[in-house]
């Protein structure tokens, strides 16, 4: 009898499915199961796809492929319909994949089954709860892993995940180190348990070292099936109690990069829909390890970077304290072109004859860009500004040939590397541990700023030139300020100044604010409390969510001078030069102003104040040939505070008092100051003349005095 006539008796029919060609081969009982004439027939794919519910298309569609992966058997159920779309029966599928290349056939049955119980159809693949629970447990696994950025992050989720209805209890995942299998990770086994498995030959009879060898799936339902598949390692499974095991393949790239483990302690039979649940798992589970492994890798090459490109600023420099911060902006490598540095300085003689403490160099800078390229120059151009520096040159020697250094290396053909020409922007500062005097030349750098020891934040307008790289012949002019024990200088980039949405000036303000706010010396907590005000707590780390949100990279260095006893309150007091060839830094002057008197009492006397400062300073610039030396001071008179401002020139010729007219567009400065001005007068000095003004600050309402 043939084997089709016997099939036939059991109402059993064969078919043939030629992927290559997409012709559909069926004897005469598959033809009659599928409802049509009894008898042999070659059909296309599309005919064959009409006679069954498109949803159980898409479920064997989904079926096969694993088969053809895994090398297994293809199972389904599938129910037919008629040309009225009209179910007429069930049938079950099964079907071996003979693979040929890149294509294949599949070789199989189709029996006619009796429709499912509803209360055991749950775990069919053509009722809908099933499929449903498991598409959405898919769903969040493939949500949650995509979120995991470290290997131990992904590990806890796979170990977290409850598949529907066959969830394991325990799992390892297997990596391949040369020709050896290591432990990634494991779930649901103690502390030592991977020991045996941690360093095992890819020769070794193992499931996970086969899996590995082939890239093909094993599913061992029964712990017969284990130990005769494998015996030489069975022992080492068998302490475990476990009755079901699956190792399926991590491939990334059509690579096997390792292996999967999913044991349990109940037996699973290990259905297709199982299976595909399973590989699904680990195909989302080996791309969430192939980026954490990436990600992992940059992380650790960028620390390694910052650790060699930035400055350990440890103790040891006696009357000062530091603090500083760097945040890398968001995506890629996590460096980029910001810097800051600490250079100690040749020392010299003090003014007794000893040896004096010393000087210290302060740098911060931004080279343009966010990318390796601004790192790798951001490092040549730190090392450049160090060697100038240590050779002794003063503040604007050392900016002038850091521009020339990076203006040869990034224009014309050299600077092709680099992108094409760049340029930085940078802020050098000289501290004299001695006396607190601070030597500044600025390129195209914000400003630096001054917490005094009663709360007062002052924006130190300092001149400047261009940034580095764009003249090789820009001269730096060098400001000199004065830092006194227990006052705190802020320099930064401009990352944390815009970063937010913010400009420099609307940024300048929340940072002041903040400046303002901290209470105590801890330079350690008000570098924190900068950085997380811009980005959140924890975000001047270099890893975790917060960094696809940040804008541009930021640095931060904070110096306080150490008082040697308890700090005395000095009267408050700002300095700045305005120069004949910058008459806008009137602007800056009154800003000055406004920032000294930030919390005084009479805002009219502000005003007043603000008025007539901007009128000695322009007198200067247009009566003489001169700069202006602007000196303010806030000090505590009887019951209340006084300011007294001086501006100072070089100029012999002392002003006079005038009655100009209505529409005269000069002359009103000595009559303001009589005016509104509690004192004033004009000092002859040795070379010019200071011109200066007092006012006493109204009592409050309250009637409390503003001097504590």
């Amino acid at each position: 009898m043939r084997t089709e006539d016997v099939l036939a008796a059991i109402a059993t029919g064969l078919w043939r499915w030629d992927n290559a060609s997409g012709i559909v081969s069926l004897d005469a009982e598959a033809a009659r199961l599928l409802g049509l004439p009894t008898e042999p027939v070659q059909l296309t794919e599309a005919a064959v796809r009409s006679r069954f519910h498109p949803v159980d298309w898409n479920e064997i569609d989904g079926v096969v492929n694993l088969a053809v992966a895994e090398g297994t058997l293809a199972e389904a159920r599938l129910r037919i319909m008629d040309e009225h779309g009209r179910v007429i029966r069930t049938v079950r599928s099964r079907s071996k994949p003979l693979i040929e290349g890149n294509d294949y056939q599949l070789v199989g049955t189709l029996q006619e089954v009796a429709e499912q119980v509803p209360g055991t159809a749950a775990r069919t693949p053509i009722t809908g709860d099933w499929r449903r629970s498991r598409e959405a447990f898919l769903l969040d696994a493939g949500r949650a892993l995509a979120e995991a950025r470290s290997t131990a992050e992904v590990l806890r989720v796979a170990a977290s995940l409850s598949m529907p209805g066959f969830s394991p209890d325990g799992l390892a995942v297997f990596g391949v180190a040369g020709d050896r299998l290591t432990v990634i990770g494991h779930h649901g086994h103690s502390d030592g348990d991977e020991g045996p498995f941690s360093s095992m030959s890819l020769d070794t009879d193992y499931p996970a070292a086969e899996v590995v060898r082939t890239g093909r799936a094993l599913y061992l339902p029964t712990p017969d099936e284990y130990r005769r598949r494998f015996p030489m390692t069975w022992p080492l499974a068998q302490r475990f109690g476990r009755r079901s095991w699956a190792f399926v393949p991590l491939v990334v790239a059509g690579r096997t990069m390792g292996t999967w483990m999913a044991a349990f302690k109940h037996p699973v039979a290990f259905t297709p829909d199982e299976r595909s649940v399973l590989t699904t798992v680990a195909r989302m589970l080996a791309q969430a390890l192939a980026r954490a492994g990436v990600a992992e890798s940059e992380r650790e090459l960028s620390l390694g970077l910052q650790r060699t490109m930035m400055p350990v600023l440890g103790p040891g420099i006696p009357g000062i304290k530091v603090a500083a911060r760097y945040v890398p902006t968001g995506g890629g490598l996590q460096v980029g072109g910001d810097w800051y540095d600490l250079i100690r300085l040749p020392g010299g003689t003090s003014r007794t004859g000893g040896r004096r403490p010393g000087r210290i160099a302060l740098v911060i800078g931004d080279v343009q860009g966010h990318d390796v390229r601004a790192a790798g120059l951001m490092g040549q151009l730190r090392i450049a500004l160090r060697a100038y520096a240590s050779e002794g040159h003063r503040p604007d020697a050392v900016l002038s040939r850091a521009s020339r250094f990076l203006y040869g290396i990034t224009d014309g053909d050299d600077g092709e590397e680099y992108g094409g020409p760049r340029f930085a922007t940078c802020l050098y500062l000289e501290v004299d541990l001695e006396t607190g005097t601070v030597d500044i030349a600025r390129a195209g750098h914000p400003d630096p700023a001054v917490r005094m020891n009663d709360g007062t934040v002052l924006l130190r307008p300092t001149a400047g030139g261009l940034p580095l790289g764009i003249d090789p012949d820009t001269d730096y002019p060098t400001t000199r300020l004065t830092l006194d024990p227990g006052e705190t200088l802020m320099v930064c980039t401009d990352g944390l100044l815009e970063t937010g949405g913010h400009d420099l000036d609307t940024g300048w303000d929340r940072v002041r604010k903040l400046l303002e706010a901290h209470e105590g010396d801890d330079l350690e907590q008000l570098a924190d409390t900068l950085v997380e005000a811009v980005h959140g707590p924890g975000s001047h780390h270099t890893t975790g969510p917060l960094a696809d949100r940040r804008e541009d990279d930021i640095a931060v260095l904070l110096l306080s001078r150490r008082p040697a006893g308890p700090v005395v309150e000095a009267p408050r007091r700002t300095l700045m030069t305005i120069a004949q060839a910058e008459p806008e830094r009137i602007a800056e002057a009154r800003e000055q102003m406004r920032q000294l008197l930030h919390d005084w009492t009479d805002r009219d006397q502000l005003d007043s104040a603000v008025l007539m400062v901007s009128e000695m300073v322009t007198n200067v610039l247009v009566h003489t040939d001169g700069d202006a030396l602007l000196v303010a001071e806030v000090a505590c008179a009887a019951k209340s505070r006084r300011l007294r401002v001086e501006v100072s020139d070089t100029s012999d010729e002392l002003p006079h008092k005038r009655h100009p007219g209505e529409m005269a567009s000069s002359g009103r400065g000595l009559v303001l100051m009589e005016m509104l001005a509690d004192a004033w007068g004009v000092d002859p000095r040795g070379e010019g003349k200071a011109i200066w003004f007092e006012l006493n600050e109204t009592p409050s309402p309250s009637g409390e005095s503003c001097c504590g």
